[in-house]
């Protein structure tokens, strides 16, 4: 534990897609199979990971104002119908892409994910704070087992990540002081703005959040409070400050 930080959180609000949950994998099989289907050689993985890359920059757009708040859902759906063509998936009807789409409803837990949330969850409470909208991350949660104690949305401030609406609104929500609450992620920009807000951070790595391949990001030393190997190795670090 940092020396500056010397009494635990109270709460934990969690990222998701990525942290939790493998985007990649999930939305590859999903697209894979559904080209299967129509005969297509799909590269999944490209594919999958063309989706993400639309995902930031849509959400740039209704922060500048080009496109009113728009949940993830509706923005997924507009980065999908501009990339199916490049991938060869132009003759997907409404009914594929709708399906498709909600395959980030789908996805799937990482390994150590739900056994790792149950012992953070018998000393914190543990939340959601993601991008995803409510009804998306319900649904997920419900899918994966995931035992949070809540779900928290971006949606319910009208802000995406890194806006600091969402980590003091969660924080607010949770009726604790920002300092009680510690976001826990993967992306280390998400941390350093929810750093930057007042909150407490845990960095999880996840080598694989890309597919094959995957370059882990740049980390300072002692950057965040805690740095661990996955959820299971939080919990030990947690449990034994």
């Amino acid at each position: 534990m940092s020396p500056h930080k010397p009494h635990p959180p109270k709460a934990l609000a969690f990222d998701v897609f990525g942290t939790v949950v493998d985007w990649h994998r999930g939305v590859a099989t999903e697209a894979a199979s559904l080209a299967a289907r129509h005969g297509v050689a799909l590269d999944a993985s490209a594919f999958a990971n063309d989706w993400r890359a639309g995902y930031p920059v849509a959400m740039d757009r209704v922060r500048r104002g080009e496109l009113p708040w728009t949940h993830i859902d509706g923005l997924h759906r507009m980065i999908l119908d501009g990339i199916v063509g490049r991938h060869g998936l132009d003759m997907l009807d409404e009914s594929e892409r709708s399906h498709l789409n909600r395959a980030w409803h789908r996805l799937p837990a990482w390994p150590d994910t739900v056994g790792g949330l149950l012992r953070l969850k018998r000393h914190f409470t543990i939340t959601t704070l993601s991008n995803g909208n409510f009804s998306l991350l319900t649904e997920m949660a419900k899918n994966a087992g995931l035992p949070w104690d809540c779900v928290v949305s971006a949606e319910l401030f009208g802000h995406y990540k890194p806006d600091p609406e969402t980590y003091l609104g969660c924080a607010r929500l949770l009726d604790v002081a920002p300092g009680d609450l510690m976001l826990v992620a993967c992306h280390p920009s998400d941390l350093r703005a929810a750093r930057s807000n007042g909150l407490r951070t845990a960095y999880v790595k996840r080598p694989k959040e890309n597919g094959p391949g995957t370059r882990l990001p740049e980390v300072a030393e002692g950057e965040f409070d805690w740095v661990a190997e996955d959820f299971g190795h939080l919990a030990d670090l947690m449990e034994n400050p």
